[in-house]
């Protein structure tokens, strides 16, 4: 697992790296997994895949390293909006302590749960027990699948913590915005189209959950549960740490 340590680091905001750890990823023989397996089998295979050039898109777009994205679109953010070199100061604080939280939180879970990736869930589909999950030996996802688990998604984790942070910032939900990445697919040479503007923070993480499983790298509970882990560390960080100054 690369960079295992993170789940053990002393978190900047949070008490401990576990706090806010979710309930455990869908049973193999459930019904809510054969629906995430059968849901990113069919759109996140790197070929035959049924995904609409639009999805496609949105994968290659949120490919790019969520750190980076985050801080990209916080500068255009602080220099049309802000004003204030204090605030400027204070808003990049806030989001980022709270996704270096989100990440701690979410490497935490992974060395718990240690669930698998799709990738070799659907390789071995034919031996999880479940009648609903047929395996595919060849099938491999749309990018490649990072080496450390599935569950909760360090992407979503972190983004829905950046994108609550930024409501909790502002005070609201509603706020226009331009986003863009840099990723390069190696295999394919596809580029996203750039950049993306939004008018609400919680219309990206809509994107984001969609875009892993798009990739073929997650299952939509580990989307889902991870947003909504960011979601907490965020506003637990805005409740206790860097109160405005009047």
């Amino acid at each position: 697992m690369v960079a295992a340590y993170l789940g053990r680091l002393l978190p900047f905001t949070l008490r401990e790296p576990s706090q806010f750890r979710q309930e455990p990823p869908p049973q193999l023989k459930s019904g809510k997994y054969a629906d995430d397996y059968n849901e990113v089998k069919a759109l996140g295979s790197l070929t035959g895949s049924s995904r609409r050039p639009s999805q496609t898109d949105t994968a290659l777009f949120f490919a790019d390293n969520a750190v980076q994205y985050w801080n990209r679109t916080l500068r255009t953010i602080a220099d049309l909006d802000l004003r204030d070199s204090g605030d400027v100061a204070r808003m990049f604080a806030l989001v980022n302590m709270a996704m270096a939280d989100s990440l701690i939180g979410s490497w935490n879970s992974k060395r718990y749960f240690n669930f698998w990736r799709p990738l070799t869930a659907i390789r071995l589909g034919d031996s999880d027990g479940n009648d609903r999950t047929v395996g595919d030996a060849a099938w491999t996802s749309f990018i490649a699948t990072p080496n450390y688990p599935d569950y909760t998604s360090g992407a979503n984790n972190l983004s829905g913590s950046a994108t609550t942070m930024l409501a909790n910032f502002f005070g609201t939900d509603k706020h226009t915005f331009t986003m863009t990445s840099t990723f390069v697919h190696p295999t394919t040479g596809q580029q996203p189209q750039n950049p993306r503007v939004y008018s609400r923070f919680s219309d990206v993480t809509d994107d984001i959950v969609d875009a892993r499983i798009f990739e073929g790298i997650h299952f939509r509970s580990a989307d889902e549960d991870g947003r909504s882990q960011g979601k907490h560390i965020a506003n637990w960080a805005f409740a206790h740490f860097l109160r405005p100054l009047h």
